[in-house]
């Protein structure tokens, strides 16, 4: 049966806390082998195409960051594991459309996805002084969400004077190779410690070893953590 507009389908391999953890001593150790300290990178379980079960699964691991790239997935999956317990930190990873801030503004922990003024703007109106990543497009294609490069920094100081707390900046490798990603990488780290930032988002399961090398902070990992995700054709952000 198909999943409706926006709910997650169930997952292809099966979502457990032992599988989820097995795969974490994993993750570690090739962060470890890429030259990172695994104490000192956050891993950020990308639960989206998921369900609420990835949310317990990664709880029960000891992941305490979890990402989603809709926002209709992060409040059903806020909603079902509401249980009284130790919330999650929630980072919302897509394209912020302005429409949806202010239903997640309640939830949303660190916004990691801005790239442009006007997404700032509107969730220092709904979540004055919100922790919010600025999404550099490291690659140059055409199409991929993020600030141009030589932006960044003009946007840095936009968002710092609506009262955001800008912690770092994020980005997603380019298509191909993960070596492909190296120089984009490298960029966003060099630029990150020329405006102060200590966070960089940077590396997801296929390009994690290139990332960590080129001093990411932060990682943000689905498949590597919870294995295939099949998403519906009609997700909506």
């Amino acid at each position: 049966m198909t999943a409706p507009a926006g709910e997650p389908r169930a997952a292809s391999v099966a979502t457990t806390a032992a599988g989820v953890s097995a795969r974490l001593v994993v993750l570690r150790d090739r962060i470890t082998a890429a030259g990172g300290c695994p104490d000192q990178v956050t891993v950020v379980a990308v639960t989206k195409g998921h369900g609420p079960e990835a949310v317990r699964a990664a709880a029960a691991a000891g992941l305490v960051d979890l990402g989603e790239n809709y926002a209709t997935e992060l409040l059903s999956k806020q909603a079902a594991t509401d249980s009284g317990g130790a919330r999650p930190r929630w980072h919302f990873l897509g394209h912020v459309q302005r429409n949806k801030v202010r239903a997640l503004a309640p939830v949303v922990d660190i916004w990691q996805g801005v790239d442009r003024l006007a997404a700032g703007s509107e969730i220092a109106r709904r979540a004055p002084g919100a922790q919010v990543l600025v999404q550099i497009n490291v690659s140059g294609e055409h199409g991929k969400n993020g600030c141009p490069a030589d932006n960044g920094p003009a946007l840095v100081g936009d968002l710092r004077a609506l009262g955001l707390d800008v912690i770092g900046l994020m980005a997603v490798g380019p298509s191909g190779p993960a070596e492909n990603a190296r120089s984009g990488f490298r960029r966003l780290a060099a630029m990150a410690a020329d405006l102060g930032l200590g966070v960089r988002s940077m590396g997801m399961t296929d390009d994690l070893e290139v990332a960590v090398g080129e001093g990411a902070t932060m990682v943000r990992i689905g498949r590597g953590l919870f294995g295939p995700r099949p998403e519906p054709p009609d997700l909506r952000r």
